[in-house]
C-alpha cells in the first residue's frame, strides 16, 4: 500500500505545484487556446505529387529560370522574392509592360498547407495548376506552353533532370512536358514553410519567449479582436474568403465566380499571418501600408454592407490594445532565412 500513498502524494503534489505556478505569474491558462496553435510534424504532399528531392531541386532550378519568360527576363522570383518573405513590396503585383495587376502578390510561405483553391479570389485550383497563368499571361511571363517546352527541351541539362526527377517512360516527345514543369514547381514551392518565430516556442512551453505585450495581444486576438475566427491554427488562416469591409465596388473577389451569393461578393482569401510584420504593404490590393492601420480598418468595423462578414464589426480597442495585438503579431516573425532558395535539398523534406 506504501507505494499507493506515494503515488497519491505525487498526483496531488503535482496539482497544487500546478496551481501555485499559474496563481504565481498571474497568467490565465491558455493551455487549450495554444493547443490550436502548435506546428505540424510534417509538409503534406499530394499522392500524385510525392516528394522527391531531385524534384525539388528542379523545381527550384525552374523557379529561378529566366528562359521560361518570353523576353527572358522575368521569372517566379521577380515577384515571388525570396528575401522578401516571397512575397514583395509593391502594392500590386508589377507587370511586365510597365503596368501593375489587380492583386498585391501573394506570398508563398506554407502553401503546402493551402487546401485546394489558390489565390485572392480563388481562381487556382490546386497548387500544380497555379504556376499556368503567371507563366503564360501576356502580362505577365507571356510564355507559350510549347516554347516554354522547346527551350527546357534543348537544354542538355535539363533533359537529364527532368529524367531524373519523372522516372519511368518518357511521354512521346521527350521527358519534359507543360505537366511537368508545373509538378516539379509545385513540389519546390511546397518547401517553402515560415521558420520558427518566438511564438512558435511560447507553444511550446517557452513562457518567456513572449513578453507582457504581446501575451495580452495573443488574448485578444482570441477573444475580444476576433481575429482568430478567420486567421486560425498554426498558419494563422481559414483557408475561405470573406468581405472584412475594405474592397471597393471594381474589386469583387471570389463574387466573381459566384454572382448570385451575397456572402462571396468583396470576399477574398484570408492571408496567412506568418512574419505579417515584415511584409507590408496589405490587403488582396495593397492599400493599407502599415499594420496600424490595418488594426484601425477592423476597429472600425470596414465597410458596412450586406456581404460584409458577420464576424466583422466596431470593435472599440484602447490604444494600448491596438498596440498589444501589433506586439503579438510581431511574434509571429520567424529568423528571416530564405528558406529553401538556396538551402541543401534533403532526401526526405524537412520538418516544419
Amino acid at each position: 500500500m506504501a507505494w499507493k500513498f506515494v503515488e497519491g502524494a505525487t498526483v496531488l503534489l503535482t496539482i497544487l505545484l500546478g496551481g501555485w505556478a499559474i496563481a504565481t505569474n498571474g497568467e490565465p491558462d491558455r493551455s487549450a487556446a495554444l493547443a490550436a496553435y502548435r506546428r505540424p510534424a510534417a509538409i503534406p504532399f499530394p499522392d500524385d505529387n510525392p516528394y522527391q528531392a531531385v524534384k525539388a531541386e528542379l523545381g527550384r532550378a525552374l523557379f529561378f529560370e529566366p528562359v521560361l519568360s518570353r523576353e527572358s527576363d522575368r521569372t517566379c522570383a521577380t515577384c515571388h522574392v525570396p528575401g522578401q518573405d516571397w512575397t514583395d513590396s509593391n502594392p500590386r503585383a508589377p507587370r511586365s509592360d510597365g503596368g501593375f495587376m489587380d492583386f498585391r502578390t501573394p506570398t508563398l510561405l506554407n502553401v503546402a498547407w493551402t487546401d485546394t483553391i489558390y489565390g485572392w479570389d480563388g481562381k487556382f485550383r490546386g497548387l500544380e495548376s497555379v504556376a499556368r497563368t503567371p507563366l503564360t499571361a501576356p502580362g505577365n511571363m507571356n510564355m507559350p506552353p510549347e516554347e516554354m517546352v522547346r527551350r527546357l527541351s534543348a537544354d542538355p541539362k535539363y533533359v537529364t533532370a527532368f529524367d531524373k526527377g519523372f522516372p519511368g517512360p518518357a511521354p512521346d516527345g521527350g521527358p519534359i512536358t507543360q505537366e511537368r514543369i508545373e509538378q516539379a514547381l509545385a513540389t519546390f514551392q511546397r518547401l517553402i514553410v515560415s521558420g520558427r518565430a518566438p511564438f512558435d516556442r511560447w507553444v511550446e512551453g517557452d513562457a518567456r519567449a513572449l513578453g507582457p505585450a504581446a501575451k495580452r495581444g495573443f488574448d485578444l486576438f482570441n477573444d475580444k479582436a476576433n481575429c482568430a475566427a478567420c486567421h486560425s491554427g498554426w498558419n494563422f488562416t481559414d483557408g475561405s474568403f470573406h468581405d472584412i469591409g475594405v474592397a471597393t465596388d471594381g474589386a469583387i473577389g471570389r463574387g466573381r465566380f459566384f454572382p448570385t451569393s451575397t456572402a462571396l461578393r468583396h470576399a477574398f482569401k484570408t492571408p496567412t499571418l506568418r512574419n505579417v510584420a515584415r511584409r507590408p504593404p496589405y490587403m488582396h490590393d495593397g492599400s493599407l501600408r502599415t499594420l496600424s492601420e490595418v488594426i484601425d480598418l477592423y476597429d472600425r468595423g470596414g465597410i458596412d454592407r450586406p456581404s460584409r462578414s458577420r464576424d466583422i464589426r466596431p470593435l472599440h480597442l484602447t490604444a494600448q490594445e491596438k498596440a498589444d495585438l501589433i506586439a503579438f503579431m510581431e511574434t509571429l516573425n520567424d529568423d528571416g532565412a530564405e528558406g529553401p532558395a538556396y538551402q541543401p535539398i534533403g532526401a526526405e523534406p524537412p520538418r516544419p
